[in-house]
């Protein structure tokens, strides 16, 4: 629904750029650093309008890749450190596994309680 909404009014801000461009039709003197030259106004118009486009277009198209790198650095991450509680879960169970084990080798002792007065 927003991607609607924005070509929407992407469309509406275009032809309120192409109805004032053509509204404004005649020739402009234009400095390129080298040259003047006559232009007709609507031509540098729509032509600011599409360097405007194709710079938003461009920054949009950073903005996209660095946040797709900075999602696939982080699912990394994720996978890593799930490896690694995967690993000490298992080493663990290995250990609890070991201490009922040595549990089960407690030597058990029957003895019994001798009075001070038997043992002399």
């Amino acid at each position: 629904m927003k991607f609607q909404w924005t070509v929407l009014l992407s469309l509406v801000f275009a032809v309120i750029i192409a109805v004032f461009a053509v509204f404004n039709v005649e020739s402009v003197p234009v400095n390129f650093l080298f040259s003047t030259e006559m232009i007709p106004l609507v031509l540098v118009i729509l032509g600011s309008a599409l360097l405007g486009a194709l710079v938003s277009g461009l920054f949009a198209i950073y903005k996209s890749y660095s946040g797709s790198r900075r999602v696939k650095d982080l699912e990394k991450q994720l996978h890593e450190k799930e490896l690694e509680i995967t690993a000490q879960r298992k080493q663990m169970q290995e250990m609890e596994e070991r201490i009922d084990e040595l549990q089960g080798r407690i030597p058990v002792v029957d003895a019994e309680i001798i009075s001070p007065e038997r043992l002399y």
